[in-house]
C-alpha cells in the first residue's frame, strides 16, 4: 500500500521525487523519505508524519543530485517513526532501498544476516533487502538485486540505488504494483501512473518477477533468470488535471461531484445504438450463454457494488449469483468450476486479496472477469476478460466515483447478459436502457442541489455534531434499507466510519427485530432508505418501530412523497423519481455527502483518514 518512486535524468531528483510522492500520498502517509545520489555519497532524509513535514524540511535544506528514490509509507512492520521510515540503507551506506509489500520470511533472513555481521537499526521487514543486496554485490547492482530477490518470500515492489553505480536505478515487483515512466533523457519508476504524469504519458507495466533497470537513455527488463524481456510502452489517455483538486476543498468532494459526468461518459462509450458494447471483453458470447452460476468477489466498497450487482443479475439474467469477500474466498472451499463466471471487482486492480481470489478461481477452472479502473493492472492482465470502469484517477481514500462506476458496469453487464441469454423480452431490455440514460442528468442535478453552501445535508451534519457533544460522544448511526438498496446501507455506514471515525452499521431493515433494535433509544441516528419500491410499505413499518423507541431518523425518500411526511420524520432528504432498479445510483449521493459533511464538521482529514490507504496491496 506504500507509494514508491525512482528517478534518473537531468532534473533535480528531489523535486521529481517529492512531486511524485505528493501524487502517491493516498497510498500511505505515516512517514515519508527520499535518498539521492550526490557525488560520492547517498544523502537521505526521512520523517514520521505527513509528506508536508518532509517537504518543509527539504525546502530549507535541499538535497542535490539527479538520481534517487522516494517513499511514502503505510506501516506494517514497525511503528511509524523516523527510523522505520523508508528508504533503508545497508551497512556501508552505499545502497538505498524503498519497498512496498511484505517480506514473509524476513525474520529468518534477518537472523542469518546478523550471524554474518550485518547490523540492523529498524523494526521493518524491508531492511533485510539492502543488506541482502550488499551481501551479493560484486560490482553489478542488477545481478545483486536479482540474487537477493530469489531469497524473498512474500510481496514486493522495490527501487534500489547504489552510490558506486550512479547511472542506474533497479526495480522489481511481485504482487505489488510497479510501473515505468518512459521519458526523453530520463526515466521513472513508480507505484502508480499519477506519479509520473507531470513528465510522461508513456508507461510500461511490469509483471511479477520482472527486474527493471532504468538509465537516462533507456529501459532494460529481465526475468529472475536474466533473460531479456521486450516490453513496449502504453500511452496514458487521461490528463494530470484529473488527479488534482481543481478548486475543490477536498479530493473526495471533487470525486463525488464528478459522478454524473463519469456515468454519462460510461454510457456514451458503452451504449451504441441501444446495445451494450464491451470492446475490451475477451470472453466469448457462447461462454456467457453456458454459465450456470456467477460468483462476485471483492473487498470494501467494491464488495458493496458486487452485492448490488447480485440483485440485478438474479432478477434480470435469471442466474444464481453469490458475493464473497476476497479475504475469505480462498480460505474456504469455494464451489466454482468451469460453469462459473467469477467476477473480481477492484478499483486499483491491485487489491492483494482480490488478486489471490482471482488466481484461486482460475485454478479451479472458472472463467474470470475483472471489473477495474486502472489500465494494465494485475487483475486486468490476469483475468480471462476485463471491463474497465474509465472513472479516471480516484485520489481520496474513501471511494465514491469508483463505486458508482462499478455499479454502472454491473447495470450494463446485466443488460448485456439479459439480451444475450434472452432472459427478459427485448422490449423490456430497451426500456431499461432508456431509463438508465436518464440517470446521469438526475445525478448531476442531485449533486448540484446538495453541494450548495447552505444545503440540508450540511445542516443535518451540524445538528448531529451538536447532538453528539450534548450526549458526551455517545451517539452513533444505523443505516437501514431493503432489497437492492441494502448494499447502499452498508456503503453509507462504511463511508461514515472511514472518514468520521463514528460507529455506524448497515443492516437489512427486516433484520432490525433480530438484534439491532436493542440499540435503539434516544442515542442512535438512523438513516432509513425509504424510496418508492416494492418494499416501501415494509420500510414505513420499520420507521414506525424506530420512532416508537425514540430513534432520530434521516429518511432518504423519493421526491414528492407526501405519505412519508405524515410519519413525523426528523430529517428528510429527497432524490428524483427513478425506476427502483437504478435508485442505488441516486441514493448513494446523499449517503456520501452526509459522511463528507459530518467529517468536515468534526475537522478531520477527509482525503487521508487515519490508518487507511487507497490501494490495499497487502493481505
Amino acid at each position: 500500500m506504500c507509494g514508491i518512486i525512482g528517478y534518473i535524468g537531468e532534473r533535480k531528483a528531489q523535486e521529481v521525487l517529492l512531486r511524485g510522492l505528493t501524487r502517491l500520498e493516498y497510498r500511505g502517509y505515516d512517514s515519508a523519505g527520499v535518498a539521492v545520489i550526490d557525488g560520492d555519497r547517498i544523502n537521505m532524509l526521512k520523517r514520521q508524519g505527513k509528506l508536508r513535514i518532509l517537504i518543509n524540511e527539504l525546502s530549507t535544506k535541499p538535497i542535490a543530485g539527479t538520481v534517487g528514490v522516494g517513499h511514502t509509507r503505510w506501516a506494517t512492520h514497525g511503528v511509524p517513526n523516523d527510523i522505520n521510515a523508508h528508504p533503508h540503507l545497508d551497512c556501508t551506506g552505499k545502497i538505498a532501498v524503498v519497498h512496498n509489500g511484505i517480506i514473509e520470511n524476513y525474520l529468518e533472513l534477518k537472523k542469518n544476516l546478523i550471524r554474518e555481521g550485518h547490523k540492523f537499526v529498524s523494526e521493518t521487514d524491508t531492511e533485510i533487502i539492502p543488506h541482502l543486496v550488499e551481501k551479493f554485490y560484486k560490482g553489478n547492482l542488477e545481478k545483486a538485486v536479482t540474487s537477493a530477490l530469489k531469497l524473498l518470500k512474500g510481496s514486493y515492489a522495490i527501487a534500489v540505488i547504489h552510490k558506486d553505480e550512479p547511472d542506474k536505478v533497479v526495480g522489481a515487483r511481485c504482487d505489488s504494483p510497479l510501473i515505468v515512466g518512459v521519458g526523453k533523457g530520463e526515466n521513472f519508476l513508480a507505484s502508480d501512473v499519477p506519479a509520473v504524469l507531470d513528465y510522461t504519458k508513456e508507461v510500461i507495466y511490469l509483471e511479477n518477477h520482472e527486474v527493471i533497470t532504468i538509465t537516462k537513455k533507456g529501459v532494460s527488463v529481465k526475468d529472475l533468470s536474466g533473460r531479456a524481456i521486450n516490453k513496449k510502452p502504453c500511452p496514458i489517455s487521461w490528463d494530470i488535471s484529473q488527479a488534482e483538486k481543481c478548486g475543490h476543498q477536498h479530493f473526495m468532494l471533487k470525486e463525488i461531484s464528478e459522478q454524473g459526468d463519469v456515468l454519462k461518459k460510461i454510457l456514451e462509450e458503452r451504449l451504441l445504438k441501444g446495445k451494450v458494447s464491451f470492446e475490451e471483453l475477451k470472453i466469448k458470447e457462447n461462454d456467457f450463454k453456458r454459465f450456470k452460476k456467477i460468483a462476485i468477489v471483492a473487498c470494501g466498497t467494491a464488495y458493496h457494488a458486487g452485492m448490488t450487482g447480485k440483485y440485478m443479475l438474479e432478477e434480470y439474467v435469471k442466474i444464481p449469483c453469490w458475493v464473497d469477500t476476497s479475504s475469505e474466498f480462498r480460505y474456504r472451499d469455494p464451489m466454482v468450476d468451469r460453469d462459473t463466471l467469477t467476477i473480481i471487482v477492484s478499483q486499483s486492480g491491485e487489491t492483494a486479496d482480490s488478486l489471490a481470489a482471482l488466481r484461486e478461481a482460475k485454478k479451479r477452472g472458472a472463467k474470470t472477469l475483472g471489473i477495474c479502473n486502472v489500465l494494465g493492472s494485475s487483475i486486468a492482465r490476469e483475468s480471462d476478460g476485463v471491463i474497465y470502469t474509465h472513472a479516471g484517477p480516484e485520489i481520496a481514500v474513501a471511494s465514491t466515483k469508483a463505486y458508482t462506476a462499478q455499479l454502472a458496469i454491473f447495470y450494463l453487464l446485466t443488460i448485456y447478459l439479459a439480451a444475450l441469454r434472452k432472459s427478459v423480452p427485448a422490449p423490456k431490455v430497451r426500456a431499461l436502457v432508456r431509463e438508465f440514460k436518464k440517470v446521469p442528468d438526475l445525478m448531476n442535478d442531485l449533486i448540484f442541489e446538495y453541494r450548495s453552501d447552505y444545503n440540508i445535508i450540511a445542516a443535518y451534519a451540524q445538528e448531529f455534531k451538536r447532538y453528539y457533544f450534548e450526549k458526551h460522544n455517545k451517539s452513533y448511526f444505523l443505516y437501514l434499507a431493503r432489497n437492492i438498496n441494502y448494499p447502499n446501507a452498508m456503503e453509507g455506514a462504511l463511508k461514515l466510519k472511514e472518514i468520521s471515525y463514528i460507529s455506524a452499521e448497515g443492516y437489512p431493515a427486516g433484520e432490525m427485530k433480530h438484534g439491532p433494535i436493542a440499540l435503539i433509544d434516544e442515542n442512535p441516528w438512523v438513516v432509513c432508505i425509504a424510496v418508492k419500491s416494492k418494499t416501501y410499505d415494509k420500510m414505513l413499518s420499520n420507521i414506525q418501530e424506530i420512532k416508537a423507541r425514540g430513534g432520530i431518523i434521516i429518511a432518504i425518500v423519493t421526491e414528492g412523497d407526501r405519505e412519508i411526511l405524515h410519519n413525523n420524520i426528523n430529517y428528510v432528504i429527497e432524490i428524483p423519481k427513478i425506476n427502483e432498479l437504478f435508485s442505488p445510483l441516486l441514493v448513494v449521493i446523499p449517503l456520501q455527502l452526509l459522511a463528507y459533511y459530518v467529517a468536515r464538521e468534526f475537522g478531520y482529514d477527509i482525503d487521508q483518514p487515519r490508518n487507511l490507504a487507497k490501494s490495499v496491496t497487502v493481505e
